[in-house]
């Protein structure tokens, strides 16, 4: 599920990037341009999400972006972020699972070169919703 975090911006005096504050987190990245301070930023959210969750915590709800002060040289932004899919993006390692078919299905199958794996993937991502 998405969910928008408020970020406090401030250019670099030499205009070389952005510190980014996150609030929400109390945690800081930084960009070398407007694109790639969002993308950190986001990254940084993801990854300090997924944390918690890893931790059993709970991840901070996202403040509005009306309620968060920043100052005169600040530039406010909210960044949406989606846990579930950076986690899906970061841990793609196989896992081995062993599973019972009746023999005569068994050799349907492989007669049709079927790749058990990619077929169990696409079942599972089916019956779970998952694109």
């Amino acid at each position: 599920m998405k969910k928008c975090y408020p970020i406090l911006l401030t250019e670099f005096d030499d205009k070389s990037g952005y510190l980014v504050y996150v609030p929400d987190f109390d945690i800081n990245t930084s960009g070398t341009d407007l694109a790639n301070t969002l993308e950190m930023a986001r990254d940084a959210i993801e990854l300090c999400g997924i944390t918690y969750e890893d931790r059993k915590s709970s991840i901070p709800e996202p403040s509005a972006l009306g309620d968060v002060e920043c100052s005169a040289n600040e530039i406010k932004l909210a960044v949406d972020v989606d846990f579930e899919a950076y986690r899906r993006r970061l841990d793609n390692r196989s896992i081995k699972k062993n599973c019972t078919i009746p023999s005569w299905l068994n050799e349907r199958a492989e007669q049709a070169n079927i790749n058990f794996s990619a077929v169990l993937q696409e079942a599972l991502k089916q019956k779970l919703q998952i694109n």
